[in-house]
Parts: C-alpha cells; structure tokens; sequence
C-alpha cells in the first residue's frame, strides 16, 4: 500500500471517528474525524470531476480554518500537490510563485478576493483554470467557483489512492530574504519522517489538543496539524495569532 498523508486522516476516521479533529475557533465549528474526513473526501472527488490530477500544483491562500486542513488533505488524497502560499504577499510576488510552482488550481479566501482578481487579471501570468472561493456569504469573484458549492457536489467516499511514498505532497516556499523565493518539495515519506520526529518531541495521544495559532502556509504550523491526523489528537485552529484569544482558548 502507498504511504499517502490523506490515509492517516482516513485511518483516524476508521478508529477514531468520534474524536474531535478540528476546531475552527473563528467560525466556532467543530468537526469529529469522520466528519473532517467526509468533508476532505468531497472536496478530492470534486476537483477530480473538475480536472484536476495526480501531479498537478493547487496553491492554497487562505487563513487558518478548517477549509485549509480538509483542502490540503483532500489534495493529499488524490495525488495532486499542495502550494500553500503567503497570504501577505502582494500581488506580484504570489503571480511569481504560482508562475513558479505550476499551479492550475488556487483555492483561496474571500478576503484575497480583491488580490486574487488583480492576479486573474493578468491572464497568461499564471497557467491557472481553476480558481476556487470560500466565499462564506460575502460576494464571491465571478470568475471563481464557489467553495461550498463545490465540496457539496463531491462523494464523501474515500477516492482512489494513487499517489503516495517519493510523490510530492506538498511544496513550501521559503521567505525570498536574500533573492526570489524558492520551492522546497516536500513527498509522502519525508513528511512521515517529520511526523516521526516531530512526535518523538510533542509526545502527542488521542485526544489531546494541538493549539495552532502560526499560519499553515508555514510547515511550523502545517505540520502540527497534519501530526493531529498522525496521532488521533485535536487541531485548534486559531485563525491568526491573537494573544487575548490564545489565553481564552
């Protein structure tokens, strides 16, 4: 069997389908294993019937929320390629990276909605056809589908695995300090590596809970997430750091 990251939420909703998996403290929603799973199971299917393949690159811009986990592990799922991209950038340096990573595919905020336009706007820039908005009740792009509408329209059942161990499941830009920014690939086997690691440190169980306060663009706060799948414990997804809030919380 293909050592595939989306499996290690699959299997969590197997053994673990009533643990709470995510907490998106934002919207105040909260999703049990199964549920997570279900949900990143209809958002696979649905890209699939909308094109998308194992291989291709689909950046994700978007704050913490529990559209970023379910996206990136449906990505996972069937084969295709996270790009999870800096949700500060301006436009010119997103169209380079989208442009860099290959990207046909961007699923993004509302908030981005102005920004995203400036980048739909400039045509062959990107080799883009697939844009993709949680839009959540604010007016969505035209040009985008719509988020909801899309996850609703895709099976929840498991798609076929056919990606997995030296396959890139995702690829990380660095900051660009010192010059453009670069693309670090990341596949199947080494993110179980770092899951590996990572928990040798955490020591995380079952129901324990992970407060993710860092952006998931950043394997800092990535990881962890993914590693709550690894370990049957609980992501508290914190839309961006706020100290009050993490008190609270």
């Amino acid at each position: 069997m293909l050592n595939n990251i989306g499996l290690y939420l699959g299997k969590r909703a197997h053994m673990n389908p009533n643990v709470e998996a995510v907490v998106d403290v934002a919207t105040e929603r909260r999703f049990t294993f199964r549920e997570v799973d279900e949900r990143a199971n209809a958002i696979a299917n649905a890209l699939l019937a909308k094109g998308i393949k194992k291989g291709d690159r689909v950046a994700i811009l978007m704050m913490n929320g529990v559209e970023f986990y379910e996206s990136f592990m449906g990505l996972a799922k069937i084969g295709a390629v996270s790009v999870p991209v800096n949700w500060r950038l301006v436009a010119d340096e997103l169209t380079y990276i989208l442009q860099d990573a290959g990207a046909v595919g961007l699923i993004y905020g509302s908030e981005f909605g102005e920004l995203v336009a400036d980048i739909h706007g400039r045509g062959d820039d990107t080799d883009i056809t697939l844009w993709l908005e949680t839009s959540q009740g604010a007016a969505r792009q035209l040009f985008a589908d719509d988020y909801d509408e899309v996850l609703a329209s895709g099976s929840t059942e498991a798609p076929e695995i056919t990606a997995g161990d030296d396959d890139d499941v995702y690829i990380m830009y660095s900051s660009g300090t010192t010059g453009l920014p670069k693309g670090a690939q990341h596949t199947h086997n080494t993110v179980t590596w770092a899951l590996i690691t990572a928990n040798a440190t955490f020591d995380m169980r079952p129901k324990d809970r992970f407060s993710i306060a860092l952006p998931m663009y950043h394997v800092g706060a990535l990881l962890p997430a993914t590693l709550t799948a690894y370990t049957g414990s609980t992501a508290v997804l914190m839309r961006e750091f706020n100290p009050k809030l993490m008190w609270d919380l």
